[in-house]
Parts: C-alpha cells; sequence; structure tokens
C-alpha cells in the first residue's frame, strides 16, 4: 500500500531577523550612556531619570497646552548633549518652528527641523541623519501611503507607531511622539498608541493657570504616576523647584472653606488648597461640582457628613476646587475635602497652620494613610504646625514644633479643627 504524502508549502514571507540576538539576562550589561539626563529635573523626574536609549514616549493634552513648546525645549537641550536632534513636524512649517523657537530664544545648533507627513520619507531622512534624538509632531499627521486609510485613522496611527518603534529599538535612539486627545482628554485612536509606546505622559493645566503639571501614567523604566510641575512663561515652560510653595503662594488667613492638604504625587509630598463653596440650593435638586477631584469620590463625603457628621446638606450647592489647576486622584485627600466643606458649611475658618490628612470611610471612621511621615515632614518645611491624621496613623517620627492631633471619626475631626466649633467647646 502506498503511503500518501503530504506536500507542505513552504511560507511566502522569509523569517524575520531578530533585533538583537538572544542574550542572558546575566550578561547583559546596563551602561551610563543607556539613561540621558536632560538639564531639566521635573522633566527627568517623570521619566524615571532621563531619557532610555531606544525608548518610545507618547505626550499627549490638550489643543494649546504647551506640548509642542516642551518638546521644542527638550530637543534644544538635547541637540547640546547627544548630537543631532530631529523635531518632524506634520502640522507646522519650517518657519513657523522657526518662529516660536525665537520667541523661546532658541538657537538650534545641531536641530533639525522636517516639515513631512509621508512615514517612508521620515525614515529615509531618519537613516541619512543618524539622530540622536526623534520627535514627531504629531503621530496623527503622517501616514504610510501603503495603506488606503487616511493620516489619522486607527490603521494608519497603529502602523506608524509601529514602524517608529522599530526604527527606534533598531538604532537605540529615543523618539517622542504628539499625540492628539479626544473631547474626554484621552489619547485619539481607542488606546492604541498606549499599548504599543513604553512611556505615556499627559500635560495637563488649566487655562486661565500658568502652571502646568506632566504626568506619567505609564512607564516601564520608572514609577507611574509621577508629575513634573512646570510655569508657562515668555521664555516657554519654566520647571517649579518648590510646586508646594507656589500652590499655597496666594492662600489667605484663617480663610472659611480652605483647608490644606499634603498629598502625594507619585514618589513625591505635595501641599495642595482645597477650598469649598455651600450655598443653599435655587432648584429642586442641589448641585455637586468637583474642579480637581473625583466626582464619585465628592458624592461619598458628602452622603458621609450627612448622615454620619449631622450636617444638613440635603438643600446646598456644593462646590469643591482644588487650587493651581492640580487633580487629585487619593483617598489621602478625603478628610481636607470634608474639612473644606463643613468650613463652608458652619462659616467657620481653620487654622491657617494646620494640615488635614486621612481617609473617610462609609461608617464615617477615618482610615491610615501611606507616607504620612514624609507628608507630614514637607507641611513642616513650609511652616505648618498642626496636622490632623487618622489615630492608626500616630506612630510616626515628627519634626520639632510640629503637632499631631488624632481623631478617629469625622465627627470629632469637624469638632477639633473648626476654629468656631473649638471656641463653643472652650466657651462650654
Amino acid at each position: 500500500m502506498l503511503e500518501k504524502t503530504v506536500v507542505v508549502a513552504a511560507s511566502s514571507f522569509p523569517a524575520a531577523a531578530p533585533l538583537s540576538p538572544p542574550l542572558e539576562l546575566s550578561q547583559i550589561v546596563i551602561e551610563a550612556r543607556d539613561r540621558l539626563a536632560l538639564p531639566l529635573n521635573e522633566f527627568n523626574r517623570v521619566l524615571g531619570g532621563g531619557l532610555v536609549a531606544g525608548s518610545l514616549i507618547l505626550i499627549g493634552g490638550d489643543p494649546g497646552i504647551g506640548k509642542s513648546t516642551l518638546l521644542l525645549q527638550v530637543s534644544a537641550m538635547a541637540a547640546k548633549t547627544r548630537g543631532t536632534v530631529v523635531y518632524v513636524s506634520g502640522e507646522e512649517t519650517q518657519h513657523q518652528i522657526k518662529l516660536r523657537a525665537e520667541r523661546l530664544g532658541i538657537k538650534g545648533e545641531g536641530l533639525f527641523l522636517l516639515a513631512e507627513t509621508n512615514l517612508d520619507v521620515i525614515l529615509g531622512q531618519l537613516e541619512e541623519l543618524s539622530p540622536g534624538l526623534v520627535v514627531i509632531d504629531s503621530i496623527q499627521s503622517v501616514y504610510l501611503p501603503q495603506l488606503d486609510s487616511s493620516s489619522g485613522s486607527i490603521n494608519q496611527v497603529r502602523e506608524c507607531t509601529s514602524r517608529l518603534m522599530h526604527w527606534s529599538k533598531a538604532h537605540g535612539v529615543p523618539a517622542f511622539l504628539v499625540g492628539h486627545v479626544t473631547k474626554d482628554g484621552a489619547i485619539a485612536g481607542p488606546r492604541v498608541l498606549e499599548h504599543i509606546v513604553d512611556v505615556v505622559l499627559y500635560l495637563e493645566g488649566e487655562p486661565f493657570s500658568p502652571y502646568r503639571l506632566l504626568r506619567s501614567v505609564k512607564n516601564r523604566f520608572g514609577s507611574t504616576n509621577e508629575i513634573g510641575v512646570f510655569e508657562m512663561k515668555g521664555q516657554g515652560l519654566v520647571e517649579v523647584d518648590n510646586p508646594s510653595q507656589a500652590f499655597m503662594s496666594q492662600r489667605g488667613e484663617e480663610t472659611v472653606g480652605s483647608v490644606v492638604v499634603p498629598t502625594f504625587e507619585g514618589s513625591r509630598p505635595l501641599l495642595v488648597e482645597v477650598q469649598a463653596l455651600t450655598n443653599p440650593t435655587s432648584f429642586g435638586l442641589p448641585r455637586r461640582t468637583g474642579n480637581g477631584v473625583d466626582f464619585n469620590r465628592l458624592l461619598l463625603i458628602t452622603a458621609v457628613l450627612s448622615r454620619r457628621a449631622g450636617l444638613k446638606l440635603g438643600n446646598q450647592d456644593i462646590l469643591v476646587n482644588v487650587t493651581g489647576g492640580l487633580k487629585i486622584n487619593e483617598p489621602g485627600a478625603d478628610l481636607g475635602i470634608a474639612l473644606a466643606i463643613a468650613s463652608s458649611f458652619r462659616d467657620a475658618a481653620i487654622d491657617p497652620h494646620t494640615t488635614a490628612v486621612g481617609e473617610v470611610g462609609l461608617s464615617g471612621e477615618l482610615r491610615a494613610v501611606p507616607q504620612l511621615e514624609r507628608r507630614v515632614n514637607e507641611a513642616a518645611r513650609l511652616g505648618f504646625k498642626r496636622c490632623l491624621v487618622p489615630k492608626a496613623n500616630t506612630r510616626i517620627e515628627v519634626p520639632a514644633g510640629v503637632e499631631l492631633i488624632p481623631v478617629g471619626t469625622l465627627r470629632e475631626a469637624i469638632r477639633v479643627g473648626l476654629l468656631g466649633e473649638s471656641r463653643k467647646e472652650q466657651d462650654n
């Protein structure tokens, strides 16, 4: 009986060569040149210490927030230390970028400008120039002619980013990609880009505020949720060396509805001012508005204040604001938000030398927060004398001249923290 022979057709796609041969982990040596530190400490902090060779970094933000300005400054700095830098713009001409550079005081030695949207042409120019850093502004403006879809479509964005990633890692050159954002503030392209790149940064800030926050939400080479603080001036974005002091510079004395909270952003303790305003509602349903705080967290704190602390807020509009354009995402700010609301509702100020930190539970209890010692040290550095903390957080070393006030419940914190409540208690 004849055996049946199965013929397997050879693949029409040749095997691709790896970017680098397999190496044993113990034999890989990390060299100092693999990370480039820039003369911007706030920028280095967000990146985890500097630019990593071959990394792909995506930066997003609202239109006009300062993304192109920041990257032009970074490109000029890198050109002085890393050699040739190529800035590719698909939305501006070379003369338009030159006008911005003159306003920022950038001469541009070693910085090459390329106004092009065809990715094949861009990669060809990069091969000729052999740069040490590449900026693509923006990724939604470039396209591959081999694809039928237009630039900015999901297919174009994904394929262009993949091609740039392979080029960057094969040549060991870091690359920045500017990404457009949707109305909700997310990177356009259904998060396709965020999965491909190594680092995702967001440049945030209120239009009326000079401060800009560079926030890391993904970082394969450092910690996430780090922030860098910058101030927009005539010469561009200038790093803020002491963010806590900058955010507290305009705070008044014994202001009703104002509380200082030692929050934590990444590895950095940061003092911010939380303001609240309550007012009898003019409509059937009271409004709850939060600027810089999570809306659902605001609803939770308001409900606990009403049911566990005895504040009748059912007919009150409540507005909460974090000054300086900062956004607080951690539960440790709950106590500060609650005290600000109670201060406005009772029309009783809080001691201007007092800070408050703690997570509020649904039963009105105060829960411990991490890194309390570093928070208190930051508050002491700026002259604060008292700190309301949960009772579970009292076993820490306190700087000289600072008093820890342990409180177990939200009702107790309001009684101790508000000046009017303390004075009434002393009179009785």
